[in-house]
């Protein structure tokens, strides 16, 4: 999720691990080793881009790494504040693992994917019950800290926790109710998925986007689950990547190919080729509506490149605030 919010729960874990009179400089030891982790995307080439986007959420992200590198963020503190407040090493050392070990699981329970059993597993686990981005679930979170920090009130640190695990529970409900119905529209259209995700989108749990991919074809609907009759907004579809096809020149010994692959394994097959521009591989996951195909990312090949040359990145960000009106729209009507 975003630093903010990493920033509140490792503060809440932190903080649930000291004594009220020292929930101020609990929250702020916490809150850094909770952000930690995403130091990760240091790790980049300049002629890889991907490898920039393998290792985010990867080792620093495992559960397995915690005690280790939770612990090595307590020791940076320590010299950095621990010593300055007084504060004994182990008392330190336990609010750093306690805010690093946050991060991995907030990040499964959105949709990116994370590498939480490296290096037993390099399955991405994604729960998809919360937003990378979700205001209602951190702003009174963070407020809650700033209240239980500045009175040395347990019973505001407490409401926030349970706030947030309400929060996720929701997200939880949310999610299986989304998957039914994309199911259900799956059903109408004659389909039998050979497989469905529904995802939230940006900033609420109000409006999903479903994905089903059948064998020739990927189809995205936005969906509003909720205890009425739910609201179905038809979407659109793309033709699944087919390399052979969609790339006859490239060799699959070519490096191109074998990024197709990397990203392929990323987007956990998601993947198809850019209603724009037939050079562009994008993960259909991913996009400013719910109900449309238009990527936010991918890969763009050429056939001028060599055989050890690797694919590009882009991003876009078009519409933006277009999108958003028509998503507020939306979760609103």
């Amino acid at each position: 999720m975003d630093p903010v919010t990493q920033a509140a729960v490792g503060a809440a874990a932190a903080q649930l691990g000291a004594p009220r009179r020292q929930y101020a400089k609990a929250a702020v030891i916490g809150a850094l080793a909770g952000m930690a982790p995403d130091l990760d995307v240091l790790i980049r080439s300049s002629e890889d881009p991907l490898l920039a986007l393998e290792f985010h959420r990867h080792f620093t992200h495992s559960l397995l790494f915690i005690p280790l590198l939770g612990g090595l963020c307590g020791l940076l503190l320590y010299a950095l504040l621990g010593r300055r407040w007084q504060l004994p090493l182990r008392q330190v050392l336990l609010w750093s693992v306690l805010g690093y070990a946050t991060h991995g699981l907030l990040d499964g329970c959105t949709s990116y994917g994370t590498q939480l059993l490296w290096p037993l597993s390099n399955h991405r686990f994604a729960w998809d019950i919360v937003s990378v981005i979700d205001p209602l679930f951190t702003v009174p979170l963070s407020i809650a800290l700033v209240l239980a920090a500045s009175r040395q009130s347990r019973p505001w640190l407490l409401a926030g926790v349970a706030w947030g695990a309400l929060y996720l529970g929701v997200g939880v409900v949310q999610h299986e109710r989304a998957v039914a119905i994309g199911e259900a529209i799956a059903a109408q259209r004659g389909h039998q998925p050979l497989k469905l995700e529904a995802k939230p989108s940006f900033g609420n749990l109000v409006v999903w986007k479903t994905v089903y991919a059948t064998p020739e074809r990927f189809y995205v609907d936005a969906v509003r689950p909720g205890l009425g009759t739910p609201r179905v907004w038809e979407g659109e579809s793309i033709a699944r990547l087919d390399q052979a096809r969609d790339f006859p020149w490239l060799g699959d010994g070519d490096q191109q190919a074998r990024d197709i692959a990397r990203f392929d394994h990323f987007s956990a097959g998601y993947l198809g080729i850019d209603p724009i521009n037939p050079l562009r591989v994008v993960d259909i996951r991913y996009s400013m509506l719910p109900h449309h195909v238009a990527p936010l990312w991918g890969i763009e090949l050429s056939p001028q490149r060599g055989p050890e040359e690797h694919v590009s990145w882009y991003a876009q960000r078009t519409r933006g605030s277009e999108a958003l009106r028509e998503l507020l729209g939306m979760i609103f009507e």
